[in-house]
């Protein structure tokens, strides 16, 4: 059913000599406007003839076509259906055709009346590079571009009526009687094609040609004014079309930019953002692969994370992509700005070849490897940068055989892109930084109250004893010498109890500001243990201590630390087991070697044990079971803070585990050994 060739070709057929030109759609729709205008102002009943790509371009015109077919009855209409456009005779002859024919890609125009003519015969050409269809408005589709003629000359008026009769009598046969009518009055012969080879109808169309070839090549001459207009028209939409195009990359980029900061609006994780960053600019800039990463100038690789791939690429997701010995990463480093190589082949042998020693032989470096084994033909790389300071990398490949050309204005767009993703990395770093910055304000409101309660404790409640005693001895030099003596030994236990939490308390403020000075060397554990316990037992002489066992080789190797230190660390966690175990129970010290060049010290005990969700509160700054106010053995409350800081500072870690209350507890700490290498 359908004609396999164009309107417009079949007539350049017939008159070899038209020389079609470029239209924009704006100076088509003010073509066809001024040529319905002329029949809606004149008398003359002409034949007009009008095709519409779309059923949706034709309802825009359909009430003009309307009033023409109140002057006139030869109007047909013909459009590609998409709801309700159908052959009808109602208002005028509508022709619904295949949207398949090529009259789906045209746009044309005919009137011939008695006294004039005129006709508009074109085709679309392709417009898939004037913009991307998700970011056409209004303007760019004014810019659309069709190729064809425009012409008063009424021999080729006549030529293209009778194209467009062939075609409305294909789709609507019964039209045959009032077509034929149309041919008498308007001097239209169907059977013009038909009569070619005839000498006749050679002469005749010798002639035609040669009237055509006047017409076309003189631009129209029975008009000039209107061919100066179509000009001036033509002129200023070119104008237009790069004003279009500028305004679609400012709107292109301005999406982009609107999209991280609405998720940069949703949430202040990097990965989030980056997630949406690399999808839509992949997608905008139709590269086979961006990529989007964190990185420092002094890293030596980084583990890709974020990437966008297109159809049939390799993916990089996951892993590890080389940043020290990659060239172009060095370059962006160093000149803080972006690297365009449009053709990676085309990269001095320098770059990618490494000489050897001899300089004879060479071989491949990382960055041919990368371009080999990725697929890359060309390469764009922009930092995200703050002040200076590199925080990322934007990648944009092109993969395969051909290099890809990204224009100035795209490599714009990911500029701005990188800059607006610079600012989100540095929000989200300094929205980490106060997080941060909070828990530690927190940590230090709590240890300001406990501080509050310990001072109104453990320094009041010892002071207000020592100054009964000295009032009691100074008031009453008669005292009982028994008496005396029991004044004096309370006055010296509780200034012993303040002396100790004074001490630890500076000693915790040290360790955790790195006012200390660490004296590392190979030391035996066993000794360090024996002195621990030598400590303990001199410090509790009155008291029945529990059953301590040592389980500590002497073979055992030797470990790194600061023997003052580890001591410390071996006496509080020994004096806590023996503080709440029994005279009845036992404490045990064990150790053992692991594979990971860590010596295990483990202090157990069979004594009150502590409730599972306590087990990492214990190391907490003032922490006491029973609380400040009531307990029932004495302590200061920083021990096991003071504890946990020397271990980390010393490259191990500590942790307690326990059964639950009444089930005993163990304290276990790692401390680093001293390799074989280091032996000899």
């Amino acid at each position: 059913m359908t004609i396999p060739k164009s309107v417009l070709a079949e007539l350049v057929l017939e008159v070899p000599q038209i020389r079609p030109q470029i239209y924009f759609k704006s100076s088509l729709t003010a073509l066809s406007h001024a040529m319905e205008e002329q029949v809606l102002a004149g008398s003359d009943q002409p034949l007009v003839i009008a095709t519409f790509q779309k059923e949706r371009f034709y309802r825009q015109e359909a009430h003009r076509y309307r009033r023409i077919a109140n002057l006139t009855s030869q109007v047909y209409v013909l459009a590609a259906p998409e709801t309700e456009f159908k052959n009808s005779s109602e208002y005028h002859e509508t022709v619904a055709f295949d949207p398949r024919d090529p009259l789906s890609m045209e746009w044309n125009l005919l009137i011939l009346a008695q006294e004039y003519s005129s006709c508009l015969i074109c085709n679309e050409c392709d417009n898939s590079g004037l913009v991307d269809e998700r970011d056409r408005f209004s303007g760019m589709e004014q810019a659309r571009r069709f190729e064809g003629i425009w012409t008063f000359d009424r021999q080729v008026c006549v030529q293209s009526a009778a194209l467009l009769l062939h075609r409305i009598l294909k789709y609507r046969p019964e039209l045959e009687e009032k077509v034929q009518a149309a041919t008498e009055i308007y001097g239209i012969n169907l059977d013009l094609r038909k009569r070619k080879k005839s000498a006749k109808s050679k002469s005749s169309s010798n002639g035609l040609n040669k009237k055509a070839s006047e017409v076309v090549g003189n631009n129209n001459f029975n008009n000039p004014f209107a061919q100066r207009l179509v000009t001036y028209l033509q002129a200023s939409q070119y104008k237009l079309l790069k004003t279009y195009r500028s305004i679609a990359a400012q709107e292109k980029k301005q999406r982009l930019i609107n999209i991280i900061s609405s998720a940069m609006r949703r949430s202040l994780d990097p990965d989030e953002i980056i997630k949406v960053a690399v999808q839509e600019l992949g997608e905008a800039l139709l590269a086979s692969r961006c990529l989007i990463y964190q990185c420092r100038p002094a890293d030596t690789i980084a583990t890709i994370t974020h990437e966008y791939l297109g159809l049939s690429v390799k993916s990089l997701l996951n892993q590890v992509w080389p940043l020290k010995d990659n060239y172009l990463f060095q370059k962006v480093v160093q000149t803080q700005g972006r690297v365009y190589i449009e053709d990676t082949s085309l990269l001095p042998e320098y770059l990618v070849l490494e000489t050897s020693i001899t300089g004879k032989s060479k071989h491949r470096n990382c960055l041919e490897n990368l371009i080999s084994q990725w697929e890359i033909s060309s390469w764009l790389m922009i930092p995200l940068l703050y002040q200076g300071r590199l925080l990322g990398m934007v990648e944009l490949h092109n993969c395969g055989s051909s290099p890809h050309k990204w224009s100035e204005e795209q490599i714009d767009l990911v500029e701005a892109i990188a800059t607006q993703l610079s600012i989100t990395l540095i929000q989200a770093e300094t929205y980490t930084h106060l997080e941060e910055l909070n828990q530690q304000l927190e940590a230090l409101d709590r240890t300001r109250s406990n501080l509050i309660a310990i001072t109104g404790h453990e320094l009041r409640t010892p002071l207000s004893t020592i100054q009964v005693c000295l009032e009691s001895l100074s008031q009453e030099p008669d005292m009982p010498e028994e008496l005396r003596q029991v004044m004096l030994e309370t006055a010296l236990a509780d200034a012993d109890r303040m002396r100790h939490l004074v001490q630890d308390f500076l000693t915790l403020s040290h360790l955790e500001s790195g006012r200390v000075q660490w004296n590392i060397e190979y030391l035996p554990l066993l000794e360090c243990v024996d002195l621990a316990l030598s400590s303990i037992r001199a410090h509790k002489l009155e008291q029945e201590l529990p059953n301590i066992t040592t389980q500590v080789s002497a073979e055992l190797p030797l470990v790194l630390a600061d023997g003052e230190w580890l001591v410390e660390v071996l006496s509080k966690l020994l004096d806590n087991a023996c503080k709440f175990t029994q005279a009845e129970g036992r404490v045990i010290i064990r150790a053992t070697s692991n594979s990971e060049n860590m010596l295990k010290v483990t202090i157990s005990d069979t004594g009150r044990g502590i409730e599972p969700n306590q087990l990492e509160t214990v190391f907490d700054r003032f922490y006491q079971e029973e609380g400040a106010l009531r307990r029932s053995v004495g302590g200061t409350g920083l021990g096991l803070a003071i504890c946990r800081q020397i271990i980390s500072r010393l490259g191990g870690k500590i942790w307690a585990e326990s059964a639950g209350k009444d089930r005993g507890s163990e304290f276990h700490f790692t401390i680093p050994i001293v390799g074989n290498t280091q032996k000899e």
